[in-house]
């Protein structure tokens, strides 16, 4: 694998036959009055120093495509050069992290294109004669690709009725940290037609959900009930990739009352009411119509009484 440092590229075989680490090592023993095996004793000394010190536990962060490299490593004085390669090529330094002593750096810029594997190479700088690059202890990153990881913020919507069923949700495309000239680009711009938005409601009172994914950054959600409260709230969808990173932030929620008269009782339970009136009304008819049926028969049973008594004279 290629090194590119300072703008040109090396391979660690040559940059291991560098004059100057051959004039270092040539003058080793000379310069500290040390014999051979002194002289080898003490660059063994400075690899375990290396090691004590080198970057550990590195980790990417990126939020809407902002990517940040971070590490943890014990108090020294060494500073750290961070070099980035997308998974085929070659290796170039970050020019905003050379010798610096902070424990992260900032690639968002680097990793350009954003829809490759990058890996990145954490160098630890112990300064005098360890400054050649083939002397620095190395932490390997594990592959990120920013398209396809970096996480999603929650988004902002509003709400707004259209009819008594229908209302529509306006959705803002979250910035990114990406820009295209004085253009601060969005995540619709980045992610194009990768990007949908996924609706989750349900009606006020109610634990039952329903869930609409739209293309557009302005989905109708309808067949709604009039007068009926609602809840919604949304976060970005990338079906496109792995599970685990589809979804962005969710939402805050955001509930509100679909135009029109509410109904007291469903559809159903209006035909059951209409259906126990009208049972009643035949059931009143009938005894109504039972009870002139025993009042004319009595009274047509007393006159007749009255026809057949014989008065005496």
């Amino acid at each position: 694998m290629k090194t590119t440092v300072g703008g040109a590229a090396r391979t660690p075989a040559a940059a291991a036959s560098s004059p100057r680490l051959r004039a270092l090592n040539k003058d080793l023993p000379r310069q500290h009055g040390r014999s051979d095996s002194s002289a080898l004793s003490g660059n063994v000394f400075v690899r375990r120093e290396h090691h004590h010190c080198r970057a550990e536990k590195l980790r990417w962060i990126s939020l809407d495509f902002k990517t940040v490299l971070t590490w943890t490593t014990q108090p020294s004085e060494h500073t750290y050069t961070v070099l980035f390669a997308p998974d085929d090529g070659d290796w170039t330094e970050s020019h905003d992290c050379i010798e610096i002593t902070d424990t992260e750096c900032d690639l968002t810029h680097d990793l350009q294109p954003l829809n490759r594997a990058y890996s990145a190479d954490i160098q630890t700088n112990t300064g005098g004669f360890a400054y050649d690059e083939d002397e620095q202890a190395h932490t390997y990153s594990s592959l990120f690709n920013p398209y396809r990881e970096s996480n999603i913020s929650a988004v902002r919507f509003a709400v707004r009725p259209v009819n008594e069923s229908t209302v529509t949700i306006n959705i803002t495309d979250t910035l990114t940290a990406i820009h295209e000239g004085t253009k601060q680009l969005t995540i619709r711009d980045v992610l194009r037609s990768d990007l949908k938005y996924k609706i989750t409601y349900y009606k006020a009172g109610s634990t039952g959900k329903r869930e609409v994914i739209s293309a557009s950054s302005v989905a109708e959600v309808s067949k709604l009930d009039a007068g009926e409260e609602y809840c919604f709230i949304v976060a970005a969808f990338v079906p496109s990739r792995p599970k685990e990173a589809q979804h962005g932030g969710w939402s805050s929620q955001q509930c509100t009352q679909v135009q029109g008269t509410a109904q007291g009782l469903s559809l159903g339970a209006l035909v059951g009411v209409i259906f126990i009136v009208i049972t009643v009304l035949i059931i009143s008819i009938v005894v109504a119509v039972l009870c002139c049926n025993c009042c004319r028969q009595r009274n047509k049973s007393f006159q007749t009484a009255q026809t057949t008594v014989q008065i005496p004279i």
